[in-house]
């Protein structure tokens, strides 16, 4: 499956932005000069989580193993250009399924473990995948039997139940699968990933993204990290987005770097796998660097002498928390902002030495005229745009939707027809409200987004969907949800009801299992409610969310 069109592939390839490497292939370029060198280290309360043994694999290992788990997909049915829907933690075998994949050419989807039922019905019914692969347990639920009662006709294989991570020995499967990888050799223009994000009508999108794409959002990560040839990584954030695979996956074995895995946050458990890891680059959530700078005695806990630098992202930083943790403490913060459709901007104290600045604001990178260097500025293409004219805005101050071009940005949303996705040169239109800003004007701080979606502590949740299970919530005459100002999170969810007539208002409680009954994931239950006489709306009977959020602010207090 490639999106590629022969002359983005042409263009890009010839000017060095694109390669030929697979992930796999970039992996068998290591073995020679790092084979026994450690690739990836599995967290110690894996078996705890899971019933799955511990692993601490080297590059060797991981090839090897890898080798194995695409034999057994092979044998099970799964061929080049299918698409396997999973849903794995941060576990050594998810990553084994990454490089699996890319042995066969099977396209691999990821999705949170946090999914239930409903949202597993709905991605599948985008993606008609081959077969599921996941887990028996994690934690207390039960992810093979949930997916099977959600995918009664799809094959759904459980880890360490129905196949199992193991060196390849069986001589028929080892031809079956050098057989396959001759007709199949793979191309770095393939498909690689479908990721997920999800619109304002709640109906999913599919991200697909080729080895080429998720190269080039690696190098940018790499640059601004500043990552070094061996050093130990720790990814805290699901190995399911750009975050991870973009961050973390990539950049491992492009940099013979080895991997320890964390999931879900444990911040005791983070903290102690920096120490016993020898951590040198993590990324971690601004709620956990709060508490580190504001908690000196929390800092004096831990040794931290072998972390470089503190990623962080997805909400505006705290500039205190940077002044503390980079000034007293020597220990750079470095502020992302990225998407699964290929947005790569970030702040380095090199780009922002002020703390303000870093907390929010981003370099116009791809911009002429910019003092800036590197890849991303010389690869990338950055515009501001009214979003309903479409000119765009210069002036500093003055909101305007986001639009990025470039070797990273993906082609297109799966089975989608591409209408208002792209400007008419073709760049990728973010959906963010970013504004001009800095003195001189040369960054860009999101203040807010074109749609409605909520983002709650960097997990996208559509509103539209809610409100869509809430209207059959037993008593009401409306309801619709917003979000609401969260210090840690940046937003939660507040459930906003009307009860019909002679009803009583909810409960918050009531309301949440309600939702739960209905398989929605945990992370998209609301936290608050607050009961209205009528939910403001247009003359054509939409729900004006903005006026409602507004209301809700304006009420303030807690749940």
């Amino acid at each position: 499956m490639q999106t590629s069109s022969p002359a983005r592939i042409q263009a890009l390839t010839q000017a060095g932005y694109w390669g030929r490497e697979t992930l796999h292939g970039i992996l068998q370029s290591q073995l020679a000069a790092h084979g026994d060198a450690t690739a990836l280290v599995d967290q110690p309360n894996k078996v705890e989580l899971t019933d799955l043994p511990c692993r601490r694999l080297t590059f060797n290992q991981l090839d090897a193993l890898s080798d194995g788990l695409a034999a057994e997909l092979l044998a099970r049915g799964l061929r080049h250009g299918e698409r396997l829907l999973v849903q794995l933690p941060n576990i050594s075998e998810l990553v084994l399924t990454y490089y699996a994949a890319s042995k066969l050419g099977v396209v691999i989807s990821p999705i949170p473990v946090q999914y239930g039922s409903h949202e597993i019905a709905r991605f599948a019914g985008v993606l008609q995948p081959a077969a599921v692969l996941t887990l028996e347990r994690f934690r207390e639920e039960r992810l093979a039997s949930r997916a099977r009662a959600a995918l009664p006709a799809t094959p759904v294989w459980a880890l360490g139940e129905d196949l199992h991570c193991e060196p390849l020995k069986d001589p028929t499967r080892r031809t079956a699968l050098a057989n396959h990888r001759r007709q199949h050799p793979g191309d770095a223009n393939d498909i690689l990933t479908i990721v997920w994000t999800s619109g304002t009508t709640g109906t999913p999108k599919g991200v697909p993204r080729s080895h080429n794409m998720w190269r080039d959002m690696a190098r940018n990560t790499m640059a601004a990290g500043d990552y070094q040839p061996g050093e130990t990584l720790l990814v805290p954030f699901p190995l399911v987005n750009m975050a991870a695979l973009g961050g973390f996956l990539f950049p491992s074995v492009l940099n013979a770097c080895k991997l320890v895995l964390h999931h879900p946050v444990d911040p005791p458990l983070f903290l102690r796998q920096i120490q016993e890891e020898t951590v040198n680059f993590t990324i971690a959530p601004p709620a956990l660097l709060n508490r580190l700078a504001q908690q000196p005695a929390l800092w004096e806990q831990c040794d931290f002498g072998s972390i470089r630098a503190f990623g962080s992202g997805s909400v505006p930083l705290s500039p205190s928390m940077i002044a503390v943790i980079e000034g007293q403490y020597g220990k750079p913060i470095i502020n992302f902002y990225g998407s699964n459709e290929g947005i790569s901007l970030f702040s380095t104290p090199e780009v922002a030495p002020s703390p303000e600045y870093r907390a929010s604001m981003f370099p116009r990178f791809g911009v002429p005229d910019m003092p800036w260097q590197g890849h991303a500025h010389e690869s990338i293409t950055t515009r501001v745009i009214d979003p309903e004219s479409g000119e765009e805005i210069t002036r500093p101050g003055e909101p305007g939707e986001l639009c990025i071009g470039g070797p990273a940005v993906f082609d297109g949303y799966l089975d989608h027809d591409g209408e208002g996705i792209f400007t008419a040169d073709g760049l990728f239109r973010t959906g963010d409200l970013v504004e001009i800003c800095g003195e001189p004007p040369n960054y860009y701080r999101i203040v807010g987004r074109c749609k409605d979606i909520i983002n709650r502590g960097g997990m996208k949740i559509s509103p539209a969907e809610l409100d869509t299970l809430l209207e059959g919530f037993p008593g009401l005459a409306e309801a619709a949800v917003c979000a609401y100002p969260d210090a840690d999170l940046g937003e939660k969810i507040c459930a906003c009801v009307v009860p019909a007539e002679n009803n009583p208002a909810p409960e918050l409680a009531g309301l949440c299992s309600w939702l739960q009954e209905k398989g929605i994931a945990v992370f998209k239950l609301p936290e608050r409610l607050e009961v209205f006489e009528a939910l403001p709306r247009n003359p054509i009977g939409k729900v004006l969310r903005h006026e409602l959020q507004q209301a809700v602010t304006q009420r303030g207090g807690q749940p």
